[in-house]
């Protein structure tokens, strides 16, 4: 049964459950990671079978991903379409564009906004298929102009779902491989001889993935480590306690570790939405993970009002933020960390998952503090210019020297200093024994 507290019974830092989840793997990545980087294809071959039973080739052909795409359910399809269109055209204005700057004569200052040239998507699978998760990071890499979107994934028994590759299809993935795991991870990180070395690795995985994307940091670069789905959600005495029920079950059903809190300034609300939850976990599939969610993680904050309320969620900073009433407009400039945020009643989490647009790759554990969704950021990046003419340089010549002398870099201002003396300028020792 879930616990309800009155605001100031519970530490803000124990409202949400964020404890490192028992996994002791760090050795057993490092090992897998060793392995891949020493025998390349064949390591991935030997994991393949180990853990997937898979003997199937390393890479899905395109004939492999067309029959895919024909065997779903054109129904099917046409959703996927439809929140690949909703996806693409969110994303789309998150485009940075680049910039010049010429306004001081014979300085020419500039930024180039450029996307990295590979990216790789790492994609769940095994028993269950994600194609929201292929969505969500191919798209962004599509539209930010990657040159190649590789996406691994684990192949059960050498199969993958034909869902999630006909997402991939929709989504512009270039090339899908049957690995998982660590392997993965590591495979794409360092290359091997048949899956290319990317710059970048995004996607949720597992203890083994998120250790491995850990680990691999620094050779590439990744979007973040995921912990834990986490919800949040603001209601007051309006809302219909089924509602609010089923909400904090979309995220507890996702595992035992997951985190959902009610912060409400109606006693009312309060009191009937464990007895709605109690309801609804005897008829979910997966009420046995639900259920410890719920029981182990699960809380009910009563606060005097929706102001304290909001700012509750703004100390935890949770992944998902729902802002259930009426008028959920007028409380927005006062929302300062979520990962995203569900405005009004009719905004359910789950919409942000699917079909909605924006991304649903999130900042958990607190990190919306200082870290965003995934976008098409993500997939660029920017390099900086500057051009300056002779006559421009030798007019602040001097200055450079001097707040290089400052530093007791010598060397800095000299080689701008040689630049002045060639114009014919006094000796280079004067001008620095000025400056120091």
């Amino acid at each position: 049964m879930i616990r309800t507290y009155k605001y100031g019974e519970v530490a803000p830092e124990d409202i949400f459950a964020r404890t490192e989840m028992p996994a002791n793997v760090e050795n057993i990545v490092s090992e897998i990671i060793d392995t891949v980087r020493r025998d390349g294809d064949e390591a991935l071959r030997r994991y393949n079978l180990e853990f997937d039973r898979s003997r199937e080739p390393l890479e899905v052909t395109p004939e492999e991903i067309d029959e895919a795409y024909r065997s779903v359910d054109p129904e099917l399809i046409e959703i996927l379409e439809e929140a690949a269109a909703n996806i693409r055209e969110f994303h789309s204005r998150q485009k940075r564009n680049s910039f010049i700057l010429n306004e001081k004569p014979g300085i020419v200052m500039g930024q180039k906004v450029v996307p990295i040239e590979r990216a790789g998507l790492y994609v769940p699978g095994g028993t269950a298929a994600y194609p929201s998760t292929v969505l969500m990071n191919c798209i962004p890499a599509h539209i930010a102009g990657v040159s190649e979107i590789i996406i691994t994934t684990p192949a059960t028994d050498g199969k993958i779902s034909p869902v999630l590759l006909a997402a991939a299809k929709i989504g512009g993935a270039n090339r899908i491989f049957r690995v998982g795991g660590a392997q993965a991870v590591a495979a794409l990180a360092y290359g091997t001889e048949t899956i290319p070395a990317v710059d970048k690795i995004v996607g949720p995985g597992n203890a083994f993935v998120a250790e491995a994307k850990k680990q691999v940091y620094g050779r590439v670069s990744i979007d973040m480590i995921a912990g834990p789905s986490e919800i949040l959600i603001v209601a007051d005495g309006t809302c219909v306690p089924e509602v609010v029920a089923a909400d904090m079950l979309s995220q507890a059903e996702h595992d035992r570790f997951a985190t959902a809190v009610l912060v409400t300034d109606s006693p009312e609300l309060a009191e009937a939405v464990p007895q709605e939850l109690e309801k609804q976990l005897k008829v979910l599939p997966r009420e046995e993970i639900a259920r410890a969610s719920i029981d182990h993680n699960g809380k009910i904050i009563l606060t005097e009002d929706i102001e304290t309320a909001i700012d509750i969620a703004n100390e935890i900073a949770p992944e998902h933020f729902e802002l259930c009433v009426d008028n959920p407009f007028d409380y927005l400039d006062r929302i300062r960390n979520a990962g995203s945020i569900f405005l009004g009643k009719n905004c359910p989490e789950a919409l942000g998952d699917y079909f909605a647009g924006p991304n649903h790759t999130l900042p958990t554990g607190g990190t919306a503090r200082f870290n965003s969704p995934l976008s098409v950021d993500d997939f660029t990046k920017k390099m900086q210019y500057s051009y300056y003419t002779e006559d421009a340089l030798a007019k602040i010549a001097d200055k450079v020297a001097r707040f290089a002398a400052e530093e007791g870099l010598d060397a800095h201002g000299r080689s701008v200093l040689v630049r002045k003396n060639r114009k014919g300028a006094v000796s280079h020792e004067s001008i620095y024994q000025r400056t120091v």
